[in-house]
This record gives C-alpha cells, sequence and structure tokens, in this order.
C-alpha cells in the first residue's frame, strides 16, 4: 500500500469511545491500525466508529476487531447478549438522530474486519497469539467461535475470575512467537508506567501491550512504525 510504502504505519491501541484521543491518534499522514475495542466505556462510541469509517472509506486505516466490537456487532443481529451498561450505552448513542444510518455502515464494518493482520515482521491482532495466525487467513470475527478467534478476542484465559470480575489471563502464548517477530496487542492492561509493556518470549519474538486504560480513566497509546 503505497501510505505504508511513503508514510509508514500508527498502531493505536484500545480506544473505548475517547474521541478527543482518538483524533488525535489519527492526525497523521501515517497509515493507521487500531487494534480493536473502539467502542463502550467512554463518552462518544459512537463519534469513535464515524471516525474509524472515514479512516476506511478514504483508505487511511483499518481496525482489527476487538472482543467489544463484535459484541456490538451481534448486538445489531440482534442475539441475545448480556447487555452490560456499556454496551447499553453504546447502542443508545447509535439510536441518536444526529447518527442515523451509522447503525447499518458499523455492523457492516464490523462485519468485515479482519481479527488479525500480518506485515513482514509485524503481527497485529485485538488480544494474543496464536500460531495458526501465521499460516492461515484471518476468519470471520462474527462466525464460530474457534481457538484462533478465541485467542484473536481475548487472548488466553485460565477459565478463573479475578476479584474485578475479569476473566484471569495467563502470558504463555508470548514464548510461542517467532524469533524477530512482534506482535502487537490491545485488550490486556499491563502496563505500570504509561508506556506500551514490551515483553520478550522463549522464542526471540516480542509482544507490545498498547492498552492504556483509554476511555477508563487512563489514556490512549499509539506506536509509529517505519521498517517491517
Amino acid at each position: 500500500m503505497t501510505r505504508i510504502r511513503e508514510h509508514g504505519v500508527r498502531v493505536v491501541g484500545d480506544v473505548h469511545g475517547d474521541l478527543n484521543a482518538f483524533r488525535h491518534a489519527t492526525a497523521t499522514d501515517r497509515f493507521v491500525i487500531q487494534l480493536g475495542d473502539l467502542v463502550d466505556h467512554g463518552p462518544d462510541s459512537a463519534g469513535v466508529m464515524e471516525l474509524m469509517l472515514d479512516l476506511l472509506e478514504t483508505h487511511r486505516g483499518l481496525f482489527i476487531l476487538g472482543n467489544h466490537d463484535r459484541k456490538l456487532g451481534r448486538a445489531f443481529e440482534g442475539r441475545r447478549l448480556r447487555r452490560d451498561p456499556p454496551l447499553e450505552e453504546t447502542l443508545r448513542q447509535f439510536s441518536l438522530p444526529e447518527y442515523e444510518g451509522l447503525q447499518q455502515r458499523t455492523y457492516e464494518a464490523i462485519a468485515a474486519a479482519p481479527t488479525w493482520l500480518r506485515l513482514g515482521r509485524a503481527l497485529f491482532v485485538h488480544g494474543g497469539f496464536h500460531t495458526a495466525m501465521l499460516s492461515e487467513p484471518p476468519v470471520s470475527g462474527l462466525g464460530e467461535m474457534s481457538a484462533p478467534l478465541s485467542r484473536a478476542l481475548f487472548g488466553e484465559t485460565t477459565g478463573r475470575m479475578q476479584p474485578d470480575g475479569y476473566p484471569e489471563r495467563r502470558l504463555t502464548w508470548i514464548n510461542r512467537i517467532p524469533e524477530g517477530m512482534t506482535v502487537y496487542v490491545g485488550h490486556d492492561r499491563r502496563s505500570t508506567d504509561g508506556r506500551p509493556w514490551r515483553r520478550m518470549g522463549r522464542l526471540g519474538g516480542t509482544a507490545v501491550f498498547t492498552d492504556l486504560g483509554a476511555g477508563k480513566g487512563g489514556h490512549l497509546a499509539w506506536i509509529d512504525i517505519n521498517d517491517f
């Protein structure tokens, strides 16, 4: 893609409805790769999706499907879901008169969004890496659940719940990243110093965690990449 060759890539972490921060992140000539979870929690999820759709339609960026984006898409399909307050607020925003027509456009974008993307020695995914991502094309995010799709959306969970009510996650998948490869993820807020958190696995591959809590009291992270 010409924009990537000429200007490089800007990788943007979880946005969660923080429109003001997302406007700053996307004010660039770089091609934007957003790592999912555009919606829920923050003040303007509908506005965030409207901006993301503009990036898609002008070929200036794309988003990797996150678990919150998938949940929104399934809600648009009329599926029975656990309707938590963040999702309810997002659906309310999409029903406002100023966002007429946005729901259908958003659903189509969610249905078409890649669940992972590989560019050279970089791989972009929302939740976590699975070795199938090296040999298989991205699967539909609104389709049947599979091991690679579960890893892409939710990372690697233990089956236990943490005291905060969120699933307990482990990071053994980092040890399966091949030497020389970097996997950029969101979803899991690991940083303790306000910067993206990096960890190298046993094979020599690296994971970079970009979720810094935007829309949840933290801030939005982005990383500029020139070489792949």
